[in-house]
């Protein structure tokens, strides 16, 4: 049993910088990597970002390369999703999920993603 609980969410404008925070509770979450996905209104989750539990493995999808940088802090507890160059398509509720099993699974490179967040809204203006 391990909590999820996003935050930094908001409305900026194209162009601009957001940095996304998830902060764990409960039990520990070990050596699990964690990662970002994303969902718009009608569509399916989508994966965004993950990293290995040192940190010096990361994947990112296509559309974010370059724009997005994920990081963490194990000390702390938490992960960081910075989100540079926003651009309206990345509006969506963005997730926070850590690798284990789940009743609710998506694999990405072979790493289940199966413990969630309840999210938080990124909404970019035009």
């Amino acid at each position: 049993q391990v909590q999820l609980v996003e935050s930094g969410g908001g409305l900026v404008q194209a162009g601009g910088s957001l940095r996304l925070s998830c902060a764990t509770s409960g039990r520990t979450i070990g050596r699990s990597a964690m990662a970002w996905f994303r969902q718009a209104p009608g569509k399916d989750r989508e994966f965004v970002a993950y990293i290995s539990w040192t940190g010096a493995g990361t994947y990112y999808a296509d559309s974010v390369k370059g724009r997005f940088t994920i990081s963490r802090d194990n000390a702390k507890n938490t992960v960081y999703l910075q989100m540079n160059s926003l651009k309206p398509e990345d509006t969506a509720i963005y997730y926070c999920a850590a690798e284990g099993s789940g009743s609710y699974s998506i694999t990405i490179n072979g790493r289940n993603f199966g413990s969630w967040g309840q999210g938080t809204q990124v909404t970019v203006s035009s």
